[in-house]
């Protein structure tokens, strides 16, 4: 007789590795910028609108939002590692039912269940709030948040669809849902020791958090802050076919350079975080994410249009979310230490649903002649927003003379 593969109990209660956080946390941004290349190509293929097609992108982050505001509580009723575990089956039966699709509505319809995915980048903010406190919260977030913006996430999802056609996106989606699905039942340890009573009693704890105006900054900051990343992924994919002529490939190569920045202000943030304030991060990330488009935009407007100079752009998007983010997030899930995982799922179910406003909005708006001051505006409008928002958090925690992250 074979023996038992179930870990132990003791096993089952050890906090996860490091290394297991950013592989669930990378598996839920590739699901979102991976197949981004072949966007057209699935219209294409399965007969539909781009407008249409872009719901895979829009539709997915609405039900991301939706799913967030139930895994948040569940999670503090029954622990992260149920609803992780959970989310990640979902995903990979998900994911073979869009490889397999024949018709768009098909397609989406499966997509949208991929969503269950954001179970891992959501959860594993909690687990990290589980079991550090703020300063060193933001510091692992920013080494876990180097694999929100997989630099080879577009190149790979490309390259794919050049060799094997854009069904192969997905096809690799399910492979990688099953092995993470793997990886989590060994390694990952529940962190949530001390669970609420009820489901009900942990949906009751939301108005405690819509009270605190210091939530809603940081929520704010987050999702305008994201909202520039968002904006990004919906409408490059258009603009860099229709303006530039772009291949899948090369155009995967170039929407990795906002995963590039971002890997680089979550670096920096790792180094730094401890010996520069996570609120001074915060505002300095803003700066750079609202500046770089603008000047991008400036370039472009003075007469030189050339596919480097928006990638240009969102590299500094992604270097300023880098630095922004992680302490936001550890910001945001400590105003009340103990509904980590609801405000993480609120939070992130305000900032997906803004996501995907802006995703299907920018799509929309960059079918035209105009598209790429449309697509940069929108880049500078709402990382500039999360600016303003910034300065909000400094100036109520100066007000209350009290300082969560």
């Amino acid at each position: 007789m074979c023996p038992s593969k179930t870990p132990p109990p003791d096993r089952i209660r050890t906090p996860p590795r490091l290394l297991t956080l950013i592989l669930l946390t990378g598996l839920s941004v590739l699901s979102l910028n991976m197949f981004l290349p072949s966007l057209s190509r699935i219209a294409d293929g399965l007969g539909a609108d781009y407008r249409v097609t872009s719901l895979a992108i829009g539709g997915y982050l609405a039900v991301s939002a939706v799913l967030q505001l139930i895994m948040g509580p569940l999670s503090d009723l029954i622990g992260r590692r149920p609803v992780i575990l959970g989310g990640l089956v979902v995903f990979t039966v998900a994911s073979v039912g869009c490889a397999m699709a024949g018709d768009i509505w098909v397609f989406l319809g499966f997509r949208v269940l991929q969503g269950a995915v954001i179970s891992g980048m959501v959860l594993s903010r909690a687990i990290i709030r589980d079991m550090a406190p703020p300063t060193d919260a933001a510091r692992l977030m920013g080494q876990v948040g180097v694999a929100m913006a997989p630099l080879l996430g577009p190149v790979l999802g490309g390259g794919l669809d050049e060799v094997f056609g854009w069904r192969s996106n997905f096809v690799m989606f399910a492979i990688m849902g099953a092995a993470m699905f793997a990886i989590s039942w060994r390694d990952l340890g529940e962190t949530n020791l001390t669970p609420s009573a009820t489901f009900t009693a942990q949906f009751k704890t939301y108005p405690e958090l819509f009270r605190s105006s210091l939530f809603w900054s940081y929520t704010a900051c987050l999702v305008f802050s994201v909202g520039g990343f968002y904006a990004f992924l919906g409408g490059a994919p258009q603009v860099g076919e229709t303006e530039y002529g772009l291949t899948p490939a090369l155009l995967g190569v170039g929407m990795g350079s906002i995963s590039g920045g971002f890997m680089l202000g979550n670096y920096l943030t790792g180094r730094f975080a401890g010996r520069i304030s996570v609120l001074r991060l915060i505002i300095i990330g803003r700066w750079i994410a609202t500046l770089g488009p603008l000047v991008a935009m400036a370039i472009i407007w003075a007469g030189v249009s050339h596919p480097v100079v928006m990638f240009g752009g969102a590299i500094f998007v992604g270097l300023g979310n880098g630095l922004t983010l992680p302490g936001a997030n550890a910001g945001v899930m400590s105003v009340h230490p103990r509904l980590a995982g609801s405000a993480s799922g609120l939070s992130g179910a305000l900032t997906v649903a803004g996501g995907a406003v802006l995703t299907s909005g920018v799509a929309a708006l960059v079918v035209g002649p105009l598209g790429i001051y449309a697509l940069m505006g929108a880049m500078v409008l709402t990382s500039g927003a999360g600016l303003l928002a910034a300065y909000g958090i400094r100036w109520i925690e100066a007000r209350d003379g009290t300082s969560v992250a």
